[in-house]
């Protein structure tokens, strides 16, 4: 138990080495958290709900969704713009109040995933483990603890992301606090009508829970539920359902294809708000250069010609 304990409390370690096959064995003392902020989100139905909890809701969760898929995936994992060091930090800031991890832990998995997608050595995969495991359980266990600092050598140069990697539990504690407190302001009670616990719960817990769900999707039901416009050595799939609620991550075909694009809807219809966010901030110079899709991309697609 003292280990275990230790693990919680103590900064995530961080590691060069390759996994040595720890995948299997699940660390739930650590993940109680995970487990407890469900149970909490639960108690937003003991309070009155209203129209303005529901546009909390909505806020909360598309500022963290966004800055989880323009910079966590987008930029951190794939490089696909340029910003500044200021807008970098700020884009790891948020998605780190999503209670998913530091932007390097998050970045270093994810490029194994892509590396070894589909494979055994995939964890995220559900079809080398069950979808419950790719959904939920993978990043449960001992091999998910540590940041594979090899897989982010471009990163690790940032001292303020070894930090906010390190310490990811502040962004996501800094959120609830004020969520809880914001009632407090004369302006906020009056706009909204909130009590402090229906801020807490509908600006910080219900959000949470869904952004964790609506991600873990891509993992999950992106492999197996979809379509498949692209030739990949993978399952990924394309599922207009999850690039709703994921902000035009659930394009993941086309992702796999070509992951080093902006944008991952590739085609007229595939309606991708993250690259629409980024587009917007491009206009005021927070973000350059996003990259792409070549047409050569789209001349491979199985799409029937129109």
């Amino acid at each position: 138990m003292s280990s275990s304990l230790s693990k919680w409390v103590c900064p995530p370690p961080e590691t060069n080495e390759e996994p040595q096959g720890a995948e299997g064995k699940v660390e739930w003392f650590r993940c109680l958290p995970y487990i407890i902020i469900h149970l909490l989100a639960l108690g937003a139905f003991f309070f009155p709900v209203s129209t303005a909890c529901i546009v909390f809701a909505i806020i909360s969760y598309s500022a963290r969704m966004f800055s989880i898929t323009a910079f966590y995936h987008r930029y951190f994992s794939h490089r696909t713009f340029k910003t500044s060091r200021v807008v970098q930090f700020i884009g790891a800031f948020v998605a780190c109040s999503s209670g998913q991890r530091g932007p390097l832990w998050w970045a270093a998995h994810h490029r194994r995933h892509h590396r070894h997608s589909d494979t055994d050595k995939d964890v995220h995969s559900p079809h080398s483990r069950s979808l419950f495991w790719s959904h939920t359980l993978w990043f449960m266990t001992e091999y998910s603890v540590p940041t594979f600092l090899k897989e982010v050598r471009d990163l690790t140069k940032f001292k303020e992301l070894i930090f906010l990697n390190r310490y990811d539990w502040i962004p996501l504690v800094l959120l609830g606090l004020l969520c809880y407190f914001l009632p407090e302001f004369t302006w906020f009670a009056t706009l909204t009508g909130l009590s402090n616990m229906q801020s807490l719960m509908w600006g910080f817990f219900v959000p949470t829970i869904l952004l964790y769900h609506a991600t873990f999707a891509v993992n999950s039901i992106n492999h197996l539920f979809g379509t498949r416009q692209f030739d990949t050595k993978d399952e990924s799939r394309n599922n207009w359902f999850i690039a709703l609620i994921a902000f035009g991550e659930g394009w993941h075909n086309n992702h796999h294809f070509y992951p080093a694009s902006a944008r991952q809807g590739f085609f007229k219809g595939e309606f991708d708000i993250t690259y629409y966010g980024l587009k917007f901030l491009s206009f005021f110079g927070l973000v350059r250069d996003l990259r792409p899709v070549p047409v050569w991309v789209k001349e491979k697609s199985n799409r029937p010609s129109s």
